[in-house]
C-alpha cells in the first residue's frame, strides 16, 4: 500500500531492505532493538541482506544492530558482517591519520580547507568512527586555492586520477570550467580524494557558504581535530548533496537522520528553516520525510503537515524512496541504460523557477567527461552541447553492458 504522497508504505518494504533500515535507525534504543527484532522475525534471504547493506555501504550498521538485537544470524552471514565491521574500523582508523596528515600539510601552505562528510560526520552523527566506512576523503578548498592545493596533494604522494594525468593543460582547464571537483588518489594507500572547489554545482544554493566559512571543529581521535561546515550549512549540504543523488544510498539519509536523532523537534525545525534561507528547502523537506518514513524521526506535527502539503516535496521524496528500493534495495540506481534519469529529475526540481532549471540545463550540456575523452578545437566547443545527451546514452550502455 502507498503512504500519503506516493511513498511507499513502511509494512511493504522488501523485507531484507526493512531489516537493513532498521539497523541504521541511530542512537541505540530499545525501539531500534525492537524494530530490528520485528525485522528479523520473518523468513529471510540472508544473502540479500548482506547485497542490500552493501549497495547501501551500511555493514558496520548492519552488524551493530544485529548485535545489539542479538539475533541469530545464519553462521556464514554473520562472518561476513563481523568480517566487514573489522575492516571499517580499521580502514578509518588509516583515514583518519590521513586526514590529519593533510589538513596540516594545507594549513602550513596557508589554504583554507574544509572536511565535508566522511570521518567528520562520523563523529558528529554516531560519535564513533567504527560504523560507517569512509569512501573517501572529502576537502573543499577556495576556487583560487586550486593549483596550490593540487600541489600540496602531489607532494604528499598522491596523484590525479580523475581527470588522468594525461590530459594537458587545456584540457584540464576545461575540465575544471565544467566540474566543481577532482580525485587524486594515493597509490601506496589505496585512499581517494575529492578535492572540490565549491560545495554545489548551483549558486542558488548554499549562497555565501565557502571554504573559508567560519569551520566547527570535530575531533575524530585523539590529537587529530579536523575543520567542517557549521551546523546550520552543514544540514543544508548533507541535504543538497543526497538529494543531487535522488538519496539513492541508505547511508546519506541514515546520517541526516542520525544528525537530527539528539535534538528536541524544535532544533529540527530551526535547522529546517535556516536551510530554507540556504536555498535548500526542497532538499531539507525531501529529507525530513525520508527519515521520517525510514528511521521514525519526530517531527514537529505543523512542520510535518506543512512537508506533506508540498506537492513537489512529496514528489521528490517518492522519487527517492523509488531509487532506494530499485531491485528491492539491493540494485545499483547506475546499472540500467535509464538508472542515472532520477538523479537528473531530481537536480532540476530542487529549486523553484525557470532561471534555475535554465541554468541546470546549461550545466548539464557541458560534461566535463565529454571534454576530456572528445577533445575539440576550442572554436568547435559549441558543439559539445549538441553531443552531451548521444555521448550520455554511449556511456550508460557500455555500462550496462559491462555490468
Amino acid at each position: 500500500m502507498a503512504a500519503r504522497g506516493g511513498m511507499v508504505a513502511k509494512d511493504d518494504f522488501p523485507q531484507e531492505f526493512r531489516l537493513v533500515a532498521a539497523c541504521c535507525r541511530w542512537p541505540r534504543s530499545d525501539s531500534r532493538v525492537a524494530a530490528v527484532r520485528a525485522a528479523a522475525a520473518a523468513p529471510l534471504d540472508w544473502a540479500k541482506v548482506l547485497q542490500v547493506a552493501r549497495r547501501h555501504r551500511v555493514e558496520g550498521l548492519v552488524h551493530d544492530g544485529l548485535k545489539s538485537a542479538h539475533v541469530d544470524v545464519p553462521a556464514e552471514a554473520a562472518a561476513d558482517l563481523s568480517a566487514e565491521a573489522s575492516r571499517i574500523a580499521l580502514q578509518n582508523l588509516l583515514f583518519a591519520a590521513e586526514c590529519g596528515r593533510l589538513a596540516r600539510a594545507l594549513e602550513a601552505a596557508q589554504i583554507p580547507h574544509l572536511v565535508l562528510k566522511g570521518l567528520t560526520l562520523n563523529a558528529l552523527a554516531y560519535g564513533t568512527l567504527a560504523l560507517k566506512k569512509a569512501w573517501d576523503i572529502d576537502i573543499v578548498i577556495p576556487p583560487a586555492a586550486v593549483a596550490r592545493a593540487c600541489a600540496v596533494l602531489a607532494q604528499a604522494g598522491y596523484e590525479r586520477t580523475l581527470p588522468g594525468p594525461e590530459i594537458g593543460p587545456d584540457q584540464f582547464q576545461a575540465w575544471l570550467a565544467a566540474s566543481k571537483d577532482m580525485i587524486w588518489t594515493h597509490p601506496a594507500k589505496n585512499i581517494p580524494v575529492e578535492l572540490h572547489r565549491d560545495l554545489v554545482d548551483s549558486p542558488r544554493m548554499l549562497p555565501g557558504i565557502s571554504a573559508e566559512t567560519p569551520p566547527q571543529m570535530v575531533e575524530i581521535a585523539p590529537g587529530i581535530t579536523l575543520p567542517t561546515l557549521p551546523i546550520e550549512p552543514l544540514f543544508a549540504y548533507l541535504c543538497i548533496h543526497g538529494a543531487t543523488h535522488a538519496w539513492s544510498r541508505l547511508k546519506w539519509i541514515g546520517d541526516v537522520a542520525a544528525l537530527l536523532a539528539v535534538r528536541s523537534e524544535g532544533e529540527i525545525e530551526r535547522l529546517y528553516r535556516a536551510s530554507v534561507a540556504l536555498g535548500a528547502r526542497r532538499a531539507a523537506g525531501q529529507a525530513l520525510l525520508l527519515a521520517e518514513r525510514l528511521f521514525t524521526l519526530p517531527l514537529p506535527p505543523p512542520l510535518k503537515a506543512e512537508l506533506e502539503r508540498d506537492r513537489k516535496v512529496r514528489w521528490l521524496a517518492a522519487l527517492a524512496m523509488g531509487t532506494l528500493l530499485k531491485g528491492e534495495g539491493a540494485k545499483e540506481a547506475d546499472l540500467s541504460l535509464l538508472g542515472t534519469v532520477p538523479m537528473h529529475l531530481s537536480q532540476l526540481l530542487l529549486v523553484p523557477g525557470w532561471r534555475y532549471k535554465g541554468a541546470e540545463m546549461i550545466r548539464k550540456s557541458s560534461s566535463p567527461m565529454d571534454r576530456v575523452e572528445f577533445p575539440l578545437p576550442r572554436r568547435a566547443h559549441f558543439l559539445y552541447p549538441l553531443l552531451v545527451l548521444p555521448l550520455w546514452l554511449w556511456r550508460r550502455a557500455r555500462i550496462s553492458r559491462v555490468r
